[in-house]
């Protein structure tokens, strides 16, 4: 059996004018075969001249041009208006001139330049046309060539109208395109600050912590031991971003599950940070979207909680409902601020993002003691979308974003 699809696929690989070519070869024969000779388009009300060799020649003129309508539709519109006025004149009255129209619609919608120029010249080539066939002795009135000129009018209008669909419709793609691409970036950037900078933060907390160890080797060893982890965490985690955002990798993203809030909570203990961890409720199976939001918001606040509140107790309280997750993380602001480097700005303006794309609620508000309390509220049943394209909002008064 003929594969269709690979046969649509071979012809869409042609060149333009190979796949142009049939059209004007068609047009070209069927007006030279003896039952349509004569029953062509009729301007001027001449006596219909019998087909010769010239005859011949006016058809060819005015039909295969077509072959170059969308490579060169200025050659083609010109040759095949010349093959038209002569099939008038010489009275051959050939299906040949059904051939205008076409190079007229595409003339209209595959013309890059003169377009303006083009049009003054075939409406110039018009009135010759007219004068040359009345002084061949037309019977053809004003009003006539009126009418018919407008029809070539509408042809050329309809392919101008063809370009412009084209043209918009091309626009909307590039639109989308970049949209995506911009979407993507900030994916990609959230996911790198999410993982880097939480990381990052904790070596840099344990590493100041270390120098003031060298007189306990027990505790030096045991706080470069715990640099040494969150390293090769970092690492691991790096691996399976890129291994994701690879085209070519096989395997799904996967999203951490709520059981991995227990290692990050103690992996900030590590780092000096004393931290509460409660949950209520039971862990329904990890449906993406909502379970891997409420972990970057855990990750998020307590990488903000070393920063700015380093050695603060801090509470995190996970409740799993039965239509949403809450989540709360709070410090009472009695730390002091870690000698990590300062916030990008984009930590909890895109934990805001996330939370409502899943249709849910966040706020980061500083307490009256002083402290910072983050809140994020997501329905059960949310999954992040591929593409997100909601513009990044800024989080006013509330707690300095990493």
């Amino acid at each position: 059996m003929i594969d269709t699809r690979r046969v649509k696929e071979r012809w869409r690989r042609c060149d333009v004018m190979a796949r142009d070519f049939p059209m004007a070869l068609l047009l070209t024969v069927v007006p030279l075969l003896p039952e349509f000779q004569g029953n062509g388009t009729q301007i001027g009300d001449l006596p219909t001249r019998p087909y010769d060799a010239l005859a011949i020649l006016v058809v060819a003129l005015e039909c295969l041009p077509l072959t170059v309508r969308r490579r060169w539709p200025i050659v083609c519109v010109a040759l095949v208006s010349i093959g038209f006025a002569l099939d008038q004149v010489f009275a051959y009255h050939s299906l040949g001139g059904t051939a205008l129209p076409f190079a007229l619609v595409s003339a209209g919608a595959h013309l890059r330049r003169g377009r303006r120029v083009t049009m003054v010249l075939l409406s110039l080539a018009y009135l010759g046309f007219a004068y040359a066939l009345d002084r061949a002795g037309g019977q053809e009135g004003p009003a006539d060539h009126a009418l018919f000129y407008l029809s070539m009018v509408l042809a050329w209008g309809v392919g101008a109208w063809l370009r412009n669909t084209r043209a918009a419709e091309a626009e909307r793609r590039r639109h989308v395109a970049e949209a995506t691409r911009t979407a993507e970036r900030t994916r990609i950037a959230r996911e790198l600050h999410d993982v880097v900078t939480h990381h990052v933060t904790a070596i840099v907390v344990q590493a100041e912590a270390a120098r003031y160890l060298t007189a306990a080797p027990d505790r030096l060893d045991e706080i470069l031991g715990a640099v040494t982890d969150t390293g090769r965490r970092a690492i691991t985690d790096l691996r399976h971003m890129l291994d994701v955002l690879d085209p070519g990798h096989d395997s799904d993203a996967e999203t951490p599950a709520t059981g991995d809030l227990r290692a990050l909570v103690e992996q900030t203990r590590q780092a000096g940070q004393p931290v509460e961890f409660t949950e209520e409720g039971t862990a329904a199976e990890p449906s993406g979207g909502a379970h891997f939001v409420i972990y970057r918001v855990v990750q998020e606040s307590l990488t903000n909680a070393l920063k700015y509140a380093h050695g603060a107790p801090t509470a995190v309280r996970v409740r799993h409902g039965e239509q949403a997750i809450e989540v709360e993380v709070a410090n009472d602001g009695t730390g002091s601020r870690s000698g990590s480097p300062g916030g990008s700005g984009r930590g909890l303006a895109g934990l805001r993002d996330r939370v409502e794309a899943l249709g849910g609620a966040f706020s980061a508000d500083r307490q009256a003691d002083g402290g910072f309390v983050v809140r994020a509220h997501i329905p059960t049943g949310a999954a992040e979308p591929a593409v997100d394209e909601r513009a990044t909002s800024g989080v006013a008064g509330a707690w300095r974003t990493s």
